[in-house]
């Protein structure tokens, strides 16, 4: 009996020396979590929220919900146009109408043109103008270089404008365009701008005037283009009318054109039968005949053959 009880009594501790059970530990942190949430949570739960904090906290989350909407699907513009109208109605009501629009500067754009691109209705107030929006709509458009909006109170509007030249034409990856001398594409081609100088090539028409400005000096020269042509955006090629190409250098380029100028009026080069002028080289002048002159010129240095004697018969 004794070596029982010994034996129960040693497997009793062994069951009390057991770690506690795993849903006992979860039990142990659950009860952490609760009391720490009391502690923080305890001030927010006994606040007391003025009267009203509710219908604003709800009316807050329905605005923020609707300008989500809006900002979401895009209707800024059509929101701010409804906003601008009833405006405008309010301050023609008042006597702000816009009555009259004095304009000057317009010359490729006509007034309707000018008025549109300005935003500027027949129901327009002049309160409700922004006049440095109205500029920055108006000098958006590539023939507007500088604009001025003035408003003069109670119904006047003055616009002044400074519109861009067409310089040239610029034919890039086979679209033409009409250029200002910066470089600013204005409009697509056109037969009225027919009449232009014509340039090719990428970057061409960053280097346009600049160029185009050396070559008028020479008009004997000038006035036989019909293209110039930028090469690896680094030199100039000339197209004449009646075809002949003209190669220009890299630099000294003004040096070139008097050489051929010079050598035009002394030997009448450009009038020759000719394909190609190349003019890369400072100190001398390469010339390619066409193929009638090139064969013209092979049978007048053919070695001629020796006449036979005639028989002693």
């Amino acid at each position: 009996m004794d070596g029982r009880g010994r034996l129960a009594q040693s497997l009793k501790a062994r069951r009390d020396a057991r770690p506690p059970s795993e849903p006992s530990r979860v039990m142990v942190v659950v009860g952490r979590w609760r009391r720490w949430a009391r502690r923080r949570l305890a001030p927010i739960l006994q606040c007391d929220p003025p009267r009203g904090f509710g219908s604003a906290a709800a009316l807050l989350f329905v605005l923020g919900s609707i300008g989500y909407g809006v900002a979401k699907g895009d209707h800024m513009a059509e929101i701010a146009a409804g906003v601008q109208e009833v405006c405008d109605t309010a301050a023609n009501a008042a006597g702000f109408r816009i009555s009259s629009v004095a304009m000057s500067g317009e010359s490729q754009l006509s007034r309707e043109q000018v008025l549109r691109l300005a935003g500027i209705t027949d129901h327009s107030s002049l309160l409700f103008l922004n006049a440095a929006a109205t500029r920055a709509r108006l000098e958006a458009d590539p023939w507007i270089a500088d604009a001025t909006v003035l408003k003069l109170y109670p119904g006047r509007l003055q616009i002044q404008l400074r519109e861009r030249k067409a310089f040239a034409l610029w034919q890039n990856k086979g679209e033409v365009s009409v250029i200002a001398a910066d470089g600013t594409v204005l409009q697509p081609f056109t037969p009225r701008f027919r009449s232009l100088p014509f340039v090719v090539g990428d970057g061409a028409e960053g280097k346009a005037q600049d160029f185009l400005h050396l070559l008028n000096e020479y008009r004997d020269i000038a006035d036989r283009v019909a293209s110039s042509v930028l090469v690896a955006n680094r030199r100039w090629n000339l197209n004449l009318k009646d075809g002949v190409e003209v190669r220009l250098p890299e630099t000294g380029v003004k040096q070139a054109l008097e050489t051929l100028v010079r050598l035009d009026r002394e030997k009448k080069l450009l009038s020759r039968d000719i394909t190609a002028v190349d003019l890369r080289l400072a100190d001398r002048v390469s010339v390619r005949l066409s193929d009638a002159a090139a064969a013209t010129r092979a049978e007048a240095f053919k070695p001629k053959k020796p006449k036979r004697k005639g028989s002693d018969a």
